[in-house]
């Protein structure tokens, strides 16, 4: 009860912790993971080609997006022939693209977390050897996790590159006269790859601001003498 009772009471705001490492590396935290995961989660991409008959071009456009299910989204070739073909992008990729998205989500609550509490509550991060502590212990978690859903992702947007590439679905649409009309816009999914590995250098590197918070980092006192109260020359 007393806990909360000054969690309830004792909101002060200071912005003093956003001019140190402390708070101003978890600002720019929380702006990466926003970015790690927006540029993931949403994403809408198409890859588009090109059947001519009798001088006739007819495009034919492979849909795909996030959580990239691929098989989830069939698309149809108009044979010149006038058969009809439902085909489907091949792989699965939505495990490690989740992963990444739900790292990201969690990273932001935390990053919110913490920062409502360097603010407006540090009086009682400073005042607890137990809120350090946990910080540093979360934060270490997160830089693993950045680091195994980061290259989780990256792997799995390679083979999204593959899956989706058309040249390599011009093999559907044989024998007919195929071409490659446009490739899908990746910049995005790039970039959430590189925010990605962004946080994990930012989120390993906060630690050792973190570990500094805590009792662990505090200097020994000095050695005294008994009774002057100082070293004896």
């Amino acid at each position: 009860m007393e806990i909360v009772q000054k969690v309830t009471s004792g909101f002060s705001l200071d912005l003093s912790p956003v001019k140190e490492p402390l708070g101003f590396i978890r600002i720019l935290e929380w702006v990466f993971t926003i970015c790690a995961f927006a540029t993931t989660g949403g994403y809408v991409g198409s890859s588009v080609f090109t059947i001519t008959c009798d001088s006739k071009p007819k495009e034919i456009a492979a849909n795909f997006a996030y959580p990239f299910r691929l098989p989830s989204q069939p698309y149809e070739i108009q044979h010149c022939n006038g058969t009809n073909n439902v085909t489907y992008l091949q792989g699965d990729f939505s495990s490690s693209a989740e992963f990444f998205v739900c790292v990201g989500v969690f990273g932001f609550l935390y990053c919110t977390f913490t920062l409502v509490l360097y603010l407006g509550y540090q009086h009682l991060y400073r005042e607890s050897n137990r809120y350090p502590i946990i910080d540093l212990i979360l934060t270490g978690i997160f830089a693993f996790l950045w680091l195994v859903a980061s290259s989780a992702w990256g792997k799995g947007l390679t083979d999204v590159k593959y899956a989706t590439n058309p040249d390599s679905l011009l093999k559907a649409c044989s024998p007919d006269t195929c071409t490659t009309t446009s490739y899908p816009a990746m910049g995005r999914l790039n970039a959430s790859v590189l925010f990605g590995f962004l946080n994990l250098i930012l989120w390993a590197g906060n630690c050792w601001f973190i570990y500094k918070e805590t009792p662990l980092h505090k200097p020994a006192d000095p050695p005294v003498n008994a009774e002057g109260g100082v070293s004896s020359s």
